[in-house]
């Protein structure tokens, strides 16, 4: 990597223009439709996979993708690196860029990966903060845009907590040029420092309580689980606040008649949503799945400046 050069960091939707965000959706769908092993622009670079929490399909993806695109991965637990001994962000940045080509870390502080990044020489790769989850919604789009063309002007409802997921689906609406219904808990509402950014950039938004009010003509239901890593010793009072909140088949009858269903996985089924739904013809759930492989691919080009 050239020290003397910027580093391309990935860290959240609302910090790109559109034009790079469709860049690097339009390199997704094409290294998708190319396949694995046909590519490999990535011989010789290495990718550091920090996980200071547990990943399925974020580490599978950028883990595979990575490997794809010809290039090597090295990954770190919390318990593999001096960062869980008291080694500070920055050191740890600093030697990581000596080492690897990129980084990406999923964390619980948004300021680790801030500080990551800050120090580093190399790209950085935001894989989840208890902030935002940008690689999530790129895939998302990728998957709405493959079965019903461009999001623009569409109608997202996300339904539930208003947590990481729901404020990365919000720099998207602005980004993206679409509406976003938000129905929470009005314990769990969405940070008002995110909602009075997307009114300020002209973005269509309902926050509501009223789950029936968010879903009604929407082009695509949205939600996640109610219980984010980290957050059991709430379990109890989070699911008791977001019961009404169930995505079941009565309510998907308000949406869109053509409407999808997402969800980023694990899924609960019985709390967040019925199995009938999530199992059902509307749901989209594995091809938005397996799309966070194709997504983190693009994502990786335009860090590696292969775009």
């Amino acid at each position: 990597m050239d020290t003397h050069q910027k580093p391309k960091h990935f860290l959240d939707i609302n910090e790109f223009d559109l034009t790079t965000l469709r860049s690097i959706l339009d390199k997704a769908v094409e290294l998708k439709k190319i396949g694995r092993g046909h590519i490999k622009p990535l011989i010789d670079h290495s990718l550091v996979l920090i996980f200071e929490k547990s990943s399925t399909r974020t580490r599978v993806s950028f883990e595979v993708g990575m490997k794809q695109l010809g290039g090597n991965v090295i990954i770190l637990g919390h318990k593999d690196s001096q960062l869980g001994r008291g080694e500070t962000i920055a050191d740890t940045a600093r030697v990581l860029s000596r080492f690897a080509d990129a980084i990406m870390i999923r964390t619980g502080s948004h300021q680790n990966l801030q500080s990551l990044a800050d120090y580093s020489n190399v790209p950085v790769i935001n894989g989840l903060t208890d902030y935002s989850h940008p690689c999530q919604i790129l895939a998302d789009i990728m998957t709405f845009e493959e079965h019903r063309g461009s999001i623009e002007n569409k109608t997202i409802a996300w339904i539930g907590d208003g947590n990481n997921v729901a404020t990365s689906w919000l720099h998207a609406a602005v980004k993206f040029n679409f509406s976003i219904n938000i129905a929470t808990p009005r314990e769990l509402k969405l940070n008002d420092e995110i909602t009075d950014w997307a009114h300020s950039k002209g973005c269509q938004l309902m926050i509501t309580d009223n789950v029936e009010d968010a879903i009604e003509d929407a082009d695509c239901v949205v939600t996640d689980t109610w219980v984010s890593m980290g957050a059991d010793k709430d379990r109890k009072k989070q699911i008791d606040l977001l019961k009404p909140f169930q995505v079941t088949e009565r309510l998907m009858k308000l949406a869109n008649s053509q409407a999808l269903f997402m969800h980023c996985l694990p899924a609960h089924r019985g709390e967040e949503v019925t199995e009938g739904v999530i199992d059902g013809p509307q749901s989209v759930v594995w091809d938005e799945c397996e799309n966070r492989l194709h997504a983190q691919k693009g994502i990786l080009a335009y860090c590696f400046n292969i775009i």
